[in-house]
């Protein structure tokens, strides 16, 4: 699935839900999209969604990534949501950020 969010003022992106689409398989009516190879930071994430996971990904882009000795890749991120209650307060997931290091 595809969705695109457009808000007066804002960025605007492209957000995909997808799974890891095992070897051979064979092809379905999903649209495939292959993630490049990338270095990746992983922040693992507690809290209710979805405030919890925007809140991180707006401190790892205000904050983490201009303090660190990294920069975004330029390639897609990753949401991992783990099974369980979504609106649990102790509900883990992680963001993954594709960096390389800064020139």
């Amino acid at each position: 699935m595809e969705f695109e969010f457009k808000q007066e003022n804002a960025v605007e992106f492209t957000y995909f839900i997808g799974i890891e689409q095992e070897k051979n398989a064979e092809p379905t009516d999903w649209e495939v999209k292959e993630i490049p190879a990338a270095t990746w930071a992983a922040f693992e994430c507690v809290g209710p969604m979805p405030d919890a996971i925007q809140k991180l990904t707006e401190q790892i882009h205000s904050e983490w990534l201009p303090a660190s000795d990294y920069e975004h890749a330029g390639t897609p991120e990753l949401e991992v949501y783990s099974p369980g209650d979504p609106a649990d307060q102790n509900y883990r997931s992680q963001v993954w950020i594709p960096v390389m290091e800064k020139e």
